[in-house]
């Protein structure tokens, strides 16, 4: 993926900025409840039977950050989104069996979540630089998938 100065500053600006438990607990959550079928994959996280159950469920919560955590790897290696997935995309193929359109969907409520919590400063220039990101990133997942 090629990437513009602009696209740069628009995806590393706003990353300076995020509060990675907030912003990833809330992009999680919000995943398992807009696309309930996605929760197969977290049936041992505890009480998933409610919006708000899910919303303040501490696993989920825990797990949201730590996957907005190796999302900043992308911010960090944009030039190289594919290898520094690739074990990840292992993880999720071989062993998980994570159904490879939830990366795309989780990158679509990401991009919900920032425009909620950054009111104004997502612009539609914003928004495209942030959607090219999270569909590199969701690519790069499903390479190890066959």
């Amino acid at each position: 993926t090629h990437w513009t100065a602009e696209e740069r500053h628009y995806i590393t600006s706003m990353w300076d900025k995020i509060n990675v438990a907030e912003i990833g607990g809330e992009s999680l959550a919000r995943m398992l409840i807009v696309y309930p079928w996605t929760q197969k994959f977290f049936s041992d996280f505890g009480n998933l039977t409610s919006s708000s159950a899910i919303m303040h469920n501490v696993k989920i919560q825990e797990h949201g950050k730590k996957v907005l955590n190796s999302f900043g790897s992308a911010v960090k290696n944009m030039d190289h989104i594919k290898e520094t997935f690739a074990d990840l995309s292992k993880l999720h193929c071989e062993t998980l069996h994570v159904d490879p359109e939830n990366f795309k969907l989780l990158g679509s409520i990401l991009i919900i979540v920032l425009a909620m919590h950054f009111g104004k400063e997502p612009t539609p220039t914003w928004q495209a630089a942030w959607q090219k990101l999270v569909s590199a990133v969701a690519h790069a997942l499903t390479l190890q998938y066959h």
